[in-house]
């Protein structure tokens, strides 16, 4: 049994798991056991005959016996009951109106509701108001949302996730994906999958028979438009080849943009679209707001010559120094830098002075065979409510770099705010400030940070400002970019990774970046390691 079939079969419990509304801590275990498989080189299920699961670091007693049974049986006998209990089609149906799932699966039950299908025939029928605790408010709000547009985004998803899916589905169609993924907005509403083909109602069929779909919602003969376990709406745009090329365009910049443009000639690729127009071509990160202009160089992942935030086991990572650089080194990378945490976090282990210094030591001992390679000595230090930083001078001069960052008080009034953040930028040994904003996305809005004025310190001090790209962060966004670059700052790409895998995020860093106009030029981590470290 393949890796990627062990993978996607706990991928597909976890799932199930979170419909039946389980505990999330186990979801979340399932998840990351089907990541970790999927990325593991070896053979997972020659590990599972040999009893050897349990090496691959987060693989506990629970979800090896799953391994196991599924390489000895090909199934899992949990997985298939809940495959019986929990329709992914009902739960996602419904959470594609606003139902949560427990709430789809009882009125599931009540009415003996098996498809989506069913689904819509109730509400339409006024049936659903004869399940419990449906009220006519309820049976409205249902019917609204059958009648609103089918692809009209109601949720967002994370941008690693959204482009993850759409990769799937557009493998499955032979598709390219579009929406608002591939602009790489932070937080995708409209996801959609754009498909040349002489066969429309082939293309739809697999499309409906791909695992991410569980029901289609609309179907119409240049498209439709699927639901997925989550309920999120994914858009199937087909076209005739000889104008593919206009429907990826329409499909993937902003309303405001495309309207712009308007009308667009028919054309086969984008690149003949935008030549017709006699407009330049645009790249998708770009296409949010109106413009005929030529865009800048942007800044690609090839002119990245290093990462300068990741942690390690020191702190709250999971690779050690040498693992990192190892894999740093493997990207093609001239250096990497070991930032992890100091004591004042608290929610994670830190490091203090002596600490770093012998991790200092374990870094210069990892170099050693990596050299001209090099893994620089760092931390991310913690902002003190009075605007210090959280390890003393003499620790600090050793550093190569290092990035100031505020994890606390993300609350605190503007005024206050600011001043704590550009008093600790003005310190000598700050080269960065790692996620300026302290946004998490869907989960906590930016900080109050008055950004011009810590642009304006940035400016005076020299210190970079980072585009962090952790999934949930992408801070700064890129509007945020555009106003440090506009000002004349610099910024630091960064992926400020905990695991081998994080340092992946990177493209997520640069895509931000681009998506607020950078250019190789604005980015301090496409310089040399000497340039690096000369202030």
């Amino acid at each position: 049994m393949e890796n990627a079939t062990i993978a996607e079969r706990l991928d597909a419990f976890a799932l199930l798991l979170e419909l039946a509304e389980a505990n999330p801590f186990g979801v979340r275990a399932y998840r990351r056991a089907a990541e970790l498989v999927r990325t593991t080189p070896a053979p997972v299920a020659e590990l599972a005959a040999a009893g050897r699961l349990r090496e691959l670091r987060g693989i506990g007693a629970g979800i090896e016996r799953k391994i196991v049974e599924l390489v000895e049986t090909g199934r899992i006998a949990e997985l298939d009951e809940l495959e019986r209990t929990v329709s992914p089609e009902v739960v996602g149906f419904g959470r594609f109106l606003g139902l949560g799932a427990g709430r789809s699966l009882s009125i599931a039950r009540d009415l003996d509701l098996r498809t989506a299908r069913d689904f819509r025939q109730a509400i339409e029928s006024g049936r659903v108001g004869e399940a419990a605790g449906v009220g006519p408010k309820t049976v409205e709000r249902l019917r609204a949302g059958l009648a609103r547009p089918p692809e009209a985004g109601r949720r967002t998803l994370r941008l690693d996730r959204a482009l993850a899916l759409l990769d799937r589905l557009s493998a499955t169609v032979g598709g390219e994906p579009a929406g608002d993924a591939r602009r790489r907005h932070h937080a995708p509403e409209r996801l959609a999958v754009v498909v040349a083909t002489a066969d429309p109602p082939a293309v739809t069929e697999r499309f409906a028979a791909s695992p991410e779909v569980v029901a289609l919602v609309d179907t119409r003969p240049d498209g439709a438009v699927g639901v997925t376990a989550e309920g999120l709406p994914v858009e199937l745009v087909l076209a005739p080849p000889e104008t593919a090329g206009t429907a990826l365009l329409r499909a993937t910049g902003s309303p405001a943009y495309v309207a712009a443009l308007e009308p667009l000639p028919g054309a086969p690729t984008e690149e003949a679209v935008y030549e017709a127009l006699g407009v330049p071509y645009r790249p998708p990160e770009l296409r949010e707001k109106p413009s005929r202009e030529a865009p800048p160089t942007l800044l690609e992942l090839a002119d990245l010559r290093g990462d300068l935030h990741c942690h390690t086991t020191w702190s709250d990572g999971r690779a050690t120094v040498l693992e990192l650089g190892e894999a740093a080194h493997a990207r093609g990378y001239e250096y990497v830098a070991v930032c992890d945490h100091t004591p004042s976090v608290r929610v994670v282990p830190g490091v203090d002075a002596d600490g770093l210094r012998r991790q200092g030591e374990e870094i210069a001992a990892a170099n050693e065979p990596l050299a001209p390679f090099r893994i620089l000595r760092g931390a991310e230090c913690d902002i003190l409510p009075d605007g210090s930083l959280d390890l003393p001078d003499d620790i600090l001069s050793e550093l190569d770099w290092v990035t100031a960052s505020l994890h606390a008080g993300q609350r605190t009034p503007r005024a206050e705010l600011t001043r704590r953040v550009t008093y600790a930028m003005r310190h000598p040994a700050v080269r960065a400030l790692s996620h300026p904003t302290g946004r998490l996305i869907g989960r906590r809005p930016p900080n109050a940070l008055d950004l011009e004025e810590t642009v304006a310190v940035a400016l005076e001090t020299g210190v970079a400002l980072e585009v962090n790209g952790l999934p949930d962060r992408l801070d700064l966004s890129g509007e945020h970019v555009r106003l440090a670059l506009e000002a004349g700052a610099r910024v630091v790409v960064n992926t400020d990774a905990h695991s081998i895998r994080g340092l992946g995020n990177i493209e997520l860093a640069v895509a931000t970046a681009r998506r607020g106009g950078a250019t190789p030029a604005d980015v301090v981590n496409t310089r040399p390691l000497a340039d690096l470290l000369r202030r």
